[in-house]
């Protein structure tokens, strides 16, 4: 109790202070408002905030203040937008005012910067890929395309990685021990919908795999949740029979809800295939995965 009532306390002057830089920076001008005469405070006022965000000057004062009261979503939304608060800033006001976040419909990152792609051609050997929480598939490079592309998985049309490994046959399928490994994953990206929960995307994807795969929406309907975290998976390849390989993932600053999943060989023998299969460039029957 104790605990929470000193998180409490010192989240109040965080909230305050930032409040108030954020006001600061903002000019009448940034919100169309005429600059006026003898203004002694940088920014704009706290009654000006309030009047453009639609909320009682004193209840705005009194947030601005720290005091313990009641702030609803829509509320901190509309004073994000009368300080143009960025996305990070936007989460970080509800998280110092204790406001489950709800992330920004749609804003799911859909590709990668060319940056993130130079690090993952870097990791090369080791086959790496990028992923957004849906699994979309970002970028990947030379070591990742040698091992998991093949025509069957291609030929799908759809980069997505839960996507192809529900619907390819099961003679295609790269992924070894399917019957442990994709309740996994669909139980991962369970743990990210929480956050996108009546999102259209998000909602279509789910109708729509589920359509796609009736063991797919078995799965879905359990409600099993866990994070990303590494695993050790088997895969098969046509040219060099099968590989354990370990999964790693990284998140990556500036890229939301996505992270690098690099593969590295769990043992001698995988290690000695990977190499024989990256001398051969065999990018014509591989596999492809989380």
């Amino acid at each position: 109790m104790g605990t929470t009532r000193g998180t409490a306390q010192r989240r109040r002057p965080e909230l305050a202070s930032f409040l108030r830089s954020r006001r600061a920076r903002v000019t009448p001008a940034d919100v169309g408002m005429p600059p006026g005469l003898r203004r002694r405070t940088p920014g704009l006022r706290r009654e000006e905030v309030a009047q453009l965000s639609g909320v009682g000057v004193t209840w705005y004062t009194w947030l601005e203040q720290g005091r313990p009261i009641n702030a609803s979503a829509q509320v901190l939304d509309a004073v994000a937008r009368t300080l143009r608060l960025d996305p990070p800033e936007r989460e970080h006001l509800y998280r110092l005012a204790r406001v489950p976040f709800a992330p920004d419909p749609e804003r799911l990152t859909r590709s990668a910067d060319p940056e993130v792609q130079g690090i993952i051609d870097a990791l090369d050997p080791l086959p790496a890929v990028v992923y957004n929480s849906r699994y979309d598939i970002l970028a990947t490079n030379a070591g990742y395309r040698d091992l998991f592309l093949i025509p069957e998985i291609v030929d799908i049309g759809v980069a997505n990685a839960l996507w192809t490994l529900f619907t390819v046959s099961d003679e295609a399928c790269p992924l070894m021990h399917r019957e442990r490994e994709l309740p996994v994953m669909v139980a991962t990206l369970r743990s990210s919908y929480g956050r996108h929960v009546g999102e259209p995307a998000w909602e279509e994807f789910i109708r729509g795999l589920s359509a796609a795969s009736p063991y797919f929406a078995e799965l879905w309907a359990s409600g099993e949740v866990v994070p990303p975290g590494p695993r050790v998976k088997t895969f098969r390849h046509r040219a060099v029979g099968e590989l354990r390989m370990t999964s790693q993932s990284l998140s990556i600053d500036g890229m939301p809800e996505c992270r690098i999943v690099v593969y590295s060989p769990e043992d001698e023998e995988t290690r000695e295939k990977s190499r024989l299969l990256r001398e051969t460039g065999s990018s014509s029957s591989g596999a492809k995965e989380n």
